[in-house]
C-alpha cells in the first residue's frame, strides 16, 4: 500500500485554492520539484545558500552569508526550534553520462541560538560584513 502517492490507493483529491483538484501536498509524479503554488516563494537562481530549520520542516534559498545571518537573527524568536542548518551551494551534480544534473548544497554550518553568545556571534559577524543594525 502506498501513502500519500498517486498509486494503488490514491489520497482523495480535494480542490486547491484553483480549484483544479490536484492535491496540493504532494510532488508532481512527473517531477521531483514541488510545484510551485500561487503567493509561494521559488528558488531564485542566485541563491548560493539554503536555510534549514523547524527540524526540517522549512527551508528558504538567499542569495549571500549577510542574508543568512539577519534571516536567523529575525526568524529565531518566532521558529520552532532554536537549531538552523545552514548549506552553501556546492558543485553541480553531474550524472553518469557526465552531463549536468542540477544544484547540491552542502552541510556549511550548524547555528544553535541555544548556545550561549550564538546571537551576539552571529551580530558580531553581521557587522563585520558592513551590515548596519536596524
Amino acid at each position: 500500500m502506498q501513502i500519500g502517492g498517486d498509486g494503488p490507493h490514491p489520497l482523495p483529491r480535494q480542490p486547491d485554492e484553483r480549484g483544479s483538484g490536484a492535491h496540493p501536498a504532494t510532488p508532481n509524479s512527473h517531477s521531483s520539484a514541488w510545484p510551485a503554488r500561487a503567493g509561494q516563494a521559488t528558488v531564485a537562481s542566485g541563491s548560493a545558500w539554503q536555510v534549514r530549520f523547524d527540524g526540517g520542516h522549512q527551508q528558504r534559498y538567499l542569495a549571500d552569508r549577510r542574508a543568512v545571518l539577519r534571516y536567523v537573527l529575525a526568524l529565531a524568536p518566532q521558529a520552532a526550534s532554536s537549531r538552523f542548518e545552514v548549506y552553501a551551494e556546492a558543485e553541480p551534480v553531474r550524472l553518469a553520462d557526465g552531463s549536468p544534473g542540477g544544484r547540491q548544497f552542502a552541510l556549511a554550518e550548524v547555528i544553535d541560538l541555544a548556545r550561549p553568545g550564538e546571537a551576539a556571534r552571529l551580530r558580531e559577524e553581521l557587522q563585520a560584513l558592513g551590515d548596519v543594525p536596524a
